[in-house]
Parts: structure tokens; sequence; C-alpha cells
């Protein structure tokens, strides 16, 4: 199913160095949209500005006119243990990009542009046997307050802006969620994680995209939980992909261990159980072109010898980035 072409002209995206702004980038300048990318390095075009280099506010001309700003900053909540100073960087590499996007866009009034905002489906917590909407409360981890504090500074944008929060789940991609499954998969060491019951949230990269898309295009506001239609344990992730690379799925890590070795990352992350549906997107007419894991899984990764492997991952860039 091809993309839905933006009717916008112009996007700023921050963050388009990661995973997923380097894949928004490359398909809306392939439909002609016009990109401003915030970098924090010196800028290397004209399509591009440097932001975040020192205590300088970001100058609100250079959102002007632009019909969405698209927040995407962040360091990696896959990288772990999580430390106390990483969790100051967690906190502070998506709150203060995100406040500082907001001030400019409120700076602006009424000519305020939408702000496409991420956060991510750890605001639900754990919550096994529930189905979780965009209504649904926030939990109580450490995880999501720190979404709760990253989407407030979304808030602080102003009245005249319109604000969506992109719930985002982890991204089936081999620089996404899969990264550390494939080593393993590839070594024949995987297998089910804790339980491997647990309700694990995905979205793929191409759906990914095109969901931000349709939110600037629709005009969705409020939380939207960017996540595959389709529920998927962890297992059901995970011994997908030891089909795909022809790989056994028989050594359990057990749920006592993962917590010795990564403290609160391991039950925020690989033993929370979030059974997390895309309401709004589904509710706004929105259809996906992997409704399943398992085609995710089919399309970010090549089989073993697939003479495709180089170009299946194109899109691939490291989503521990920061702009």
């Amino acid at each position: 199913m091809p993309e839905t072409p933006s009717s916008a002209g112009h996007i700023v995206v921050a963050g388009a160095s990661g995973l997923i702004g380097t894949a928004l980038t490359a398909a809306l300048q392939a439909d002609g949209v016009r990109v401003t990318r915030l970098v924090r390095r010196a800028p290397r075009g004209p399509g591009e500005v440097q932001w975040l280099a020192d205590a300088r506010p970001l100058d609100p001309d250079v959102l002007a006119g632009a019909e969405a700003v698209v927040g995407l900053n962040g360091a990696s909540i896959g990288r772990m243990p999580w430390t106390a100073r990483y969790r100051s960087t967690l906190l502070w590499s998506r709150v203060t990009p995100t406040r500082t996007l907001a001030t400019a866009i409120r700076a602006l009034g009424v000519d305020a542009p939408a702000f496409v905002s991420a956060s991510a489906v750890g605001v639900y917590g754990s919550a096994p046997g529930l189905t979780l909407t965009e209504q649904s409360p926030r939990g109580d981890t450490f995880l999501a307050d720190l979404c709760g504090e990253w989407e407030h500074a979304a808030a602080d944008a102003g009245p005249h802006a319109r604000v969506a929060v992109l719930r985002t789940a982890p991204v089936v991609h081999a620089q996404g969620v899969l990264k550390p499954l494939i080593l393993l998969t590839r070594a024949g060491l995987s297998g089910p994680l804790g339980r491997g019951t647990q309700a694990w949230p995905w979205i793929s990269l191409v759906d990914q995209v095109r969901a931000i898309r349709h939110i600037i295009d629709a005009g969705l506001s409020g939380p939207v939980n960017l996540t595959g239609p389709t529920r998927a344990t962890a297992n059901d992730l995970g011994f997908g992909l030891a089909v795909r690379l022809n790989r056994p799925y028989l050594v359990r890590a057990p749920a006592w261990a993962m917590r010795l070795a990564l403290g609160a990352a391991a039950e925020a992350l690989l033993l929370a159980d979030a059974h997390v549906v895309p309401a709004a997107l589904l509710n706004s007419g929105f259809s996906f072109v992997h409704a399943t894991v398992d085609d995710a899984i089919a399309a970010a990764v090549p089989r073993p010898g697939d003479a495709d492997a180089a170009s299946s991952q194109a899109l691939s860039a490291d989503s521990s980035l920061i702009d």
C-alpha cells in the first residue's frame, strides 16, 4: 500500500538522524515536502538549522510557516542498566528539546504550526489482562513518569497549537527492538524472556512513518498510540524472528536473572505486560501495511542468504542518536 502523500509543504523535524527521523525525512522529501532538520552539530546544508548548542532559545522564525513540527529527540531507552546518571540523561534528552520546541511554537501565537511530539507506550506501565487505549491511565513506573514529563513539556506549546503526542511502541526493525534479539538469535541463544507470554506492543517502521504523516494530514491531536493493530506477545516476536532466521528458540531467560542484571529496565521494557491498541489511528481511518508482528519481521529481516539483504537495511540508522 503506498504512503499517503502529505499535503504539507514544509515540515520541521527535530531528531531527524535517528531511526524514525531518518525514515520520516526521506519519505517526506520523496513526496516533494520541504524538510528543515534541527541538528546539534554545525549545519551541513541549507535544510539544516543548529539548535541546543548552547543555552539560547530556538528562534521562532525557524518554525514560522511550517505546517508541523515533529519532535523525535531522546536517548535510547534500550541502553541498560538505567543508572541514576543515565536516568537523568533519559529525562534531559526528552524534556529539554521538547520544551525548547514548545516555547518557540508558543511564541508564534495564532500562526503556530502543529506540534507532533514523541512519547512512548511505556506511559501505561504494565497492565496484565487489560486493553489499553489513549484513554487508559498512566502507569506508576519510572518509564511512565518519564513519558508523563515528556508529554507535559509538549503541552507548553500553548493554546493556539494543535499538539499530538506519539505514544510509540518499539519499532520492529533491525536497528530498533530487533537489534539485540537478532544477535542472540543468530548465536542460537534466543528463547522466552521470563514467561514470554507478556503482551509486547510493536509497530513496523513503515507504519510508524505513515502514522506520523497521517496525524499531520488528518489533524489528530492529543495522545495517539502508534502500535500495530494485532496483539503480540514476547514469544510471538522472539519465535517469529527465530523462524525467519532459521534458528532455535529454546534458551529461556528467567525473570529473576533479568531483574538482577538489568534492574528496573528489565521490568519496564522486557517483562512489562501491556496490550496497547491504536484506537485513535483506527478511528480516524488509518490502515496498516503490516497488520501482524510476523508481517513486520518479514519486512525488516531478510532470510539467511537473501540477495536483497543489503537493500532491506537501506533505512537503518542508530536509533539512540540525538540531534
